[in-house]
């Protein structure tokens, strides 16, 4: 790999062995990917919770941050995996808890600002067309490349934290042209009102299309979508698909035109949705035993407008006995909506509401799904409707307001 002569003086050591052992990573992972260089990010977004790194991923940092490691630009957290205000009341594991602070204590140690958010993009950092950042939430990556049209691969926690020590990533991936151009057609002939309706097309756009460097130009849209909408496609193309990028021609910057958004490819293929998609996708659901005792609002955290729809829908109502409502989002919103009473709202409807986590990373869930006999989970959100089947939730999707009525009234059809 070509370094420059700042690098070769990293990998030297000359700025001590934390940034030597985090060069040593990066080249070996440029390798793997065939990079012939590195590139210069400007902010990183890392995993910071115990859940993910567990005792391994702690005494590493700890390890790290002994050698007196501190990170050469502005570096993020994502959500933590505890609220530690309510660890008695999820019956969680008091001694995992304490490990999580001592986590967020090395990474503060380490210049690590530790925000515990999943929606960095819309509340701590907006990155611009052709910026080179290094963040690892799937939902993030695939938002900044999209969205802002910056660059950045999903990269793992200690690719993201050697990003971080160095401000350096190996150029592979999306970081080059070639791969961020559009590889196939979705002409969208459906009407999108809800945010469960982008993640539904996720589903359908990704699931017969699983791969990274797959990239969807969607084409035929009936108006321009708000940050939220194109939070909940993209994070549902990035876990159905495992998909990085798309383009929305007219929206996002790279996409001005059809033409101008596959970049000289000739797409693989051209698929359609409408409506009667949608409604598939809603009706595919096997209900089982028709329990509604958990909704969740969740995966990607809520933004402010979020919580104030939804606020809007629980008012004046409870949720019913029996049911209990999750929603999560990340220090600075949940202040904000404290201050205009949104929370209020939702706390007197009976909803808790979690700060700095995500409900699918929280540490114990699955002994929480059997301790609650919780069958059904019902969301919003496609993303986490996807990927929390791995603690044996069964999931079922479903437009927001239908997911208050379920919570509200203990009906789900």
């Amino acid at each position: 790999m070509n370094l420059t002569t700042e690098e070769q003086a990293m990998l030297r050591g000359d700025r001590g062995p934390a940034v030597k052992d985090a060069l040593e990573y990066l080249i070996k992972v440029g390798e793997f990917w065939g990079a012939e260089r590195l590139v210069e990010v400007t902010n990183v977004h890392m995993m910071g919770d115990i859940e993910v790194m567990g005792d391994g991923g702690l005494k590493w940092l700890e390890c790290t941050a002994d050698k007196r490691a501190s990170c050469a630009v502005n570096v993020s957290t994502n959500a933590r995996s505890f609220d530690f205000p309510l660890v008695a009341q999820l019956h969680q594991d008091p001694a995992e808890a304490t490990k999580e602070r001592a986590l967020i204590g090395h990474l503060q140690k380490m210049n690590v600002t530790t925000t515990d958010t999943c929606i960095n993009y819309q509340t701590l950092y907006q990155p611009h067309l052709g910026e080179r950042v290094a963040w690892g939430d799937t939902g993030t990556v695939i938002y900044a490349n999209s969205v802002f049209g910056a660059r950045s691969n999903f990269e793992s926690g200690p690719a993201a934290f050697a990003a971080g020590l160095t401000g350096r990533v190996p150029e592979y991936g999306f970081h080059l042209d070639r791969h961020r151009k559009g590889t196939f057609v979705v002409q969208v002939d459906a009407d999108l009102d809800d945010l469960a309706d982008w993640g539904a097309v996720s589903k359908l756009v990704g699931e017969p299309n699983q791969s990274y460097y797959q990239v969807p130009v969607f084409t035929g849209m009936k108006r321009k979508p708000s940050s939220d909408e194109l939070k909940h496609l993209g994070a549902g193309l990035a876990s159905y698909g495992s998909m990085g990028m798309f383009h929305m021609v007219g929206v996002t910057p790279e996409a001005p035109t059809l033409e101008a958004a596959l970049g000289g490819n000739t797409p693989h293929t051209t698929m359609t949705i409408t409506n009667a998609d949608l409604e598939k996708v809603y009706g595919g659901y096997d209900l089982k035993d028709g329990r509604c005792d958990l909704i969740v609002f969740s995966g990607p955290q809520l933004s402010l407008w979020e919580l104030k729809d939804l606020s809007a829908l629980f008012k004046g109502k409870k949720v019913c006995e029996g049911t209990q409502v999750f929603v999560t989002s990340s220090n600075g919103v949940h202040s904000a909506a404290r201050k205009e009473g949104f929370v209020q709202t939702l706390e007197a409807a009976g909803v808790t509401i979690m700060e700095g986590v995500c409900f699918y990373i929280l540490q114990n869930l699955s002994q929480m799904r059997q301790r609650n006999g919780w069958t059904n989970m019902i969301s919003n959100s496609a993303k986490i409707v996807n990927i929390i089947g791995a603690h044996r939730f069964n999931t079922i999707l479903r437009r927001t307001a239908e997911c208050v009525e379920i919570a509200t009234t203990g009906s789900l059809r």
